[in-house]
């Protein structure tokens, strides 16, 4: 086949023939792989590690009938007409250098999920997605979300970033009606054609610098999810970065922006009154009207973060068209996965709180803004990140900290300059694993007074002590656990 009988690309009407590197064999390259074996490409997939999980994976790809590379993740297969992408291959990264030289396109999972979309039957149109991205709070909300759309009576997933693969919820064999789609900014840098239905940006503060360059190219990728929205562009209040993006957007004739915040909202908002979520944006005569969406009492937790993250679910329902009781049946129904400020026991009348996935600053300080007096583990990997905005915002609650991981020295300098007087334990230095946590539990109750909590907010990533923030929090959890059963 000469390049002149392969179809032209954005379009592609038939995929048979067609060379396509995929890079990355983890499990969104190893998804994109095989859907795109089946469609009838030639995949090559590239990986520059060469482990013996690698060669397991690749096996099976192999047997398959695709090719797979390791070790050489750099240099690009001759005769690729396409390139996909795993979302954490920085843009760069020599392969997609290449690429670029050779007037290529690059596509991310979900740009290539967002053009295998399929007609529903029902409607002749494929499924409108609802999309989330944020700093943080994105895989609750969608959750939330889905759960909501599934009070409704509506077929749907939480897709994405989290729960179903989006390649496997575009072609499920049983249609879905909607999709509640987490966006990660990896993602979004790489899905150029991706259009919402409507689509929310909860928060903006610096992350995954290292990755995007600069807090400006960072916010520029989130701002991606906003193109081309047809009804809403959900924004929060108390974060003016997230309405300067939907300013820059170009949006569908029609779109409407759409606020929310903890206080009572105006006119086009959703909000809080007395307790009760209050919709001003999708009701009849907005001006004079609202709709009683629920209580804070039916969100759990009802942390102020929290209750952000169920205002921006309720918005995006609303703009589908999702009737006020079924967001409150959804939110009552919806429950939050494990290490996201997650109780795991009271002993000797202190509380220890898992909230491991607060793997950044901003997660940090919306978690340790729930608590007062507060015994704070924190440290890790951090990402370029800097704790001093942090530390100054919760020194008041502070009764001490214990500080783990490779880069405990900048919280510990944050501490000093803003909170001196908070009692400091360096723990677990040179451990990993369940050893390393056992000290830090010790440590953290040795601080620890009846009425604190002692809250795993750590604000780093964990991949420095653990495999990822889930065992961290399991081992915590465990650590916990171990601890009350050896008081009683």
């Amino acid at each position: 086949m000469t390049d002149s009988d392969l179809p032209d690309l954005p379009d592609l009407p038939d995929w048979t023939g067609l060379p396509v590197t995929v890079a990355g064999l983890g499990v969104s390259g190893i998804s994109a792989a095989r859907v795109l074996h089946g469609l009838g490409a030639l995949v090559t997939v590239v990986d520059g590690g060469s482990g013996e999980g690698l060669r397991a994976r690749a096996a099976e790809l192999e047997a398959l009938g695709v090719t797979v590379r390791l070790g050489d993740g750099d240099t690009l297969p001759e005769g690729t007409r396409l390139v996909v992408t795993s979302p954490g291959w920085p843009p760069s990264s020599p392969l997609f250098e290449a690429a670029e030289r050779a007037g290529l396109e690059i596509w991310g999972d979900v740009e290539l999920a967002w053009r295998l979309r399929r007609p529903h039957p029902a409607t002749g149109e494929p499924a409108p997605w609802l999309a989330v991205t944020g700093t943080n709070g994105k895989t609750t909300t969608v959750q939330m979300l889905a759960s909501i759309l599934t009070a409704a009576g509506r077929r749907t997933a939480a897709v994405g970033n989290v729960g179903v693969s989006v390649l496997d919820a575009v072609l499920a064999e049983e249609p879905y009606d909607v999709l509640a789609v987490e966006l990660s900014s990896y993602q979004l840098h790489w899905a150029s054609s991706l259009r919402p239905h409507s689509a929310a940006v909860l928060n903006l503060a610096p992350d995954h610098l290292d990755w995007h360059g600069s807090m400006e190219a960072y916010a520029a990728d989130k701002g991606r999810i906003y193109q081309g929205n047809t009804v809403a562009c959900v924004y929060n209040l108390a974060d003016p970065a997230t309405e300067a993006l939907v300013r820059e957007a170009d949006v569908e004739e029609g779109c409407r922006a759409v606020g929310f915040g903890l206080g009572a909202p105006a006119l086009s908002n959703l909000g809080v009154v007395d307790g009760l979520l209050v919709d001003r944006a999708f009701v009849a005569d907005r001006a004079k009207n609202a709709a009683e969406l629920g209580s804070v009492e039916d969100v759990s937790p009802p942390a102020p973060h929290n209750i952000s993250n169920a205002l921006a679910a309720a918005a995006l329902a609303r703009a589908y068209g999702v009737e006020p009781k079924a967001v409150r049946e959804g939110l009552r129904a919806f429950r939050p996965d494990a290490h996201r400020i997650a109780e795991v026991a009271v002993v000797d009348g202190v509380t220890w709180i898992d909230d491991s996935k607060a793997t950044n600053t901003h997660a940090a300080a919306a978690s340790l803004a729930a608590y007062r007096p507060v015994v704070w583990i924190a440290g890790g990997l951090a990402k370029g990140a800097e704790f001093d905005d942090l530390v100054r915002g919760a020194a008041d609650r502070l009764r001490a900290a214990v500080l783990i991981g490779e880069d405990r020295a900048l919280i510990r300098e944050a501490l000093a300059r803003h909170a001196p007087d908070v009692p400091v334990i360096e723990a677990a230095e040179g451990q990993t694993g369940a050893v390393a946590m056992t000290e830090v539990v010790r440590a953290a109750a040795s601080l620890a007074r009846t009425g604190d909590t002692v809250l795993l907010a750590p604000a780093c990533a964990s991949m420095d002590m653990f495999t990822n923030y889930g065992e961290r929090g399991d081992l915590f959890a465990a650590s916990v656990r171990e601890l009350a059963d050896g008081d009683q």
